[in-house]
């Protein structure tokens, strides 16, 4: 981000003047950077089970995780990687967006990724009684949904750096079974088993959408940008480290699972089975070892998706976009009141079923996205000197060819969703043109406070020395008026 030089605020905005975390605070690093998006787009191979049924057997399952990383996963990462480089602020792809389409768009895609992002860490404290609820099915499932979300919400509150380290232990302790596993499958595989599909079986809606949950989230990380140490040359390492990460952490365990199996089971292939698949292969031991790594896994979805929320709308704050009460931090330098607003929402969503959420938030996702692809190359035309400490080597066009297979993978998902799964994203749609709308009238009377940065007022000190320039047309320019041309923040309005 260029310099800008700060004025200290005045007014009722004084005391929300933009915060930031002291500089002795610790950063995120390659490692913990890794690790949260892993488990941002991740976790392991929990959940992925159902792919094998919906996909009538292994062989789809095992394609899409092999093929589709290259078409949807990789051009993801790839186009994160350059714009967290470039825009290394808290806030990610709504920045994005801001510099691309202006705030309007910007605050839709922030909204729309917020409640994504919201469902999304719904289903990990479900995902946890599925494994857990196998043994001790006398829990009651709303009591342990509840202290599951204030547990894990309370760690998130204690701080990032906390978080992020946490997620390494995690990262290795969830993925250890499944290293057995496949050691101990080898002997029982039978390679022909993985090639078994039966058309009858086969739901391509289901499938679609749970080979889209399972590799999408790329760009959740990049809300943390704020937080990284070195932002520009740590997300690109991290982003292809954790590229890897998540190919192998699915397609191991589902050829030791697949390959050791009798394909006559591929029927109860749902969440939770390869707690199942654990016991057949390597006992009971081996069950449980898988079921506590399950939990651990979903502790490490849960913990990553609520720190790229809260994160994604304290940056939407310092932007003026959310009120003043969201960018405001504690002690440990965590956003308090986005963390509560978020972990709110996932109580209330945590009601509904695995397959119901899944369709909602991939449909708000796939919107997200497709505005962050034309973001993507819009900015690469209309900003060409943006500075780019990491770019993608392809030219104008190259960058359009890299969006075309994920974005048809989008259209397709959002083709197969449901008419309840149309009404209620439709309806978080209109609900975010109202909030935006509702939000500028508070700002505009003052009813609520929001932030007003110094960027803000710089931007608006240049407009008016512009409309003086202009107004002199026999003065000649000398010096044409500018930023400073390595500004990450550059073309970003705030809501007026």
């Amino acid at each position: 981000m260029g310099e800008v030089e700060e004025e200290a605020p005045s007014g009722p905005t004084a005391a929300a003047a933009v915060t930031k975390p002291p500089p002795s605070r610790p950063r995120l690093t390659v490692l913990p950077l890794i690790a949260l998006i892993f488990y941002d787009v991740s976790g392991g191979p929990f959940g992925v089970e159902d792919s094998v049924r919906a996909g009538g057997g292994p062989l789809l399952s095992l394609l899409g995780f092999i093929v589709l990383p290259i078409f949807w996963s990789l051009p993801e990462a790839l186009i994160t990687a350059e714009l967290a480089a470039s825009f290394p602020e808290n806030g990610g792809y709504v920045v994005w967006i801001s510099a691309a389409f202006g705030p309007f768009w910007a605050f839709q895609e922030g909204f729309w990724k917020w409640a994504s992002g919201t469902l999304d860490n719904a289903l990990y404290p479900v995902l946890f009684l599925d494994y857990i609820t196998h043994s001790l099915s006398f829990f009651a499932r709303s009591f342990c949904l509840v202290f599951l979300t204030a547990a894990l919400t309370y760690l998130n509150y204690r701080g990032l750096h906390l978080v992020g380290l946490s997620a390494i232990v995690l990262t290795a302790f969830s993925l250890s079974p499944f290293i057995a596993m496949a050691f101990l499958a080898i002997p029982r595989i039978r390679p022909n088993r993985w090639i078994k599909f039966d058309r009858k079986r086969l739901d391509l809606r289901a499938y679609f959408n749970n080979m889209f949950w399972n590799l999408n989230y790329w760009d959740k990380a990049s809300t943390l940008a704020g937080e990284v140490d070195n932002p520009s040359r740590t997300f690109p390492k991290a982003i292809f480290g954790a590229v890897v990460l998540v190919v192998l952490s699915y397609a191991i365990p589902l050829l030791a699972g697949t390959g050791a199996l009798d394909e006559t089971k591929t029927g109860e292939w749902t969440d939770g089975y390869f707690s199942q698949v654990g016991f057949e292969i390597g006992g009971t031991w081996l069950k449980l070892w898988i079921q506590a790594a399950a939990a651990m896994s979903n502790m490490g979805l849960f913990e990553a998706e609520m720190s790229c929320d809260s994160f994604q709308l304290l940056g939407m704050s310092e932007m003026g976009m959310f009120p003043a009460i969201f960018a405001k931090r504690s002690k440990y330098g965590t956003p308090t009141y986005s963390i509560l607003l978020s972990a709110t929402g996932v109580i209330i969503l945590s009601c509904m079923n695995f397959q119901e959420i899944i369709e909602f938030l991939n449909f708000l996702y796939a919107l997200g996205m497709l505005l962050e692809f034309a973001a993507f190359i819009k900015l690469r035309i209309k900003k060409p000197d943006l500075h780019r400490p990491y770019k993608i080597p392809v030219n104008t066009i190259g960058a359009v060819v890299i969006c075309i297979p994920p974005t048809v993978l989008l259209v397709l998902v959002m083709c197969l969703a449901s008419i309840r799964t149309l009404v209620v994203t439709g309806s978080v749609m209109i609900f975010g043109f109202v909030l935006y709308f509702l939000f500028a009238k508070l700002k505009e009377r003052e009813w609520v406070e929001f932030l007003t940065t110094p960027l803000e007022k710089t931007e608006i000190d240049e407009e008016a020395c512009a409309s003086l320039l202009l107004e002199g047309s026999s003065v000649k320019k000398d010096e044409p008026l500018q930023r400073e041309t390595d500004s990450s923040l550059e073309g970003i309005i705030k809501i007026e």
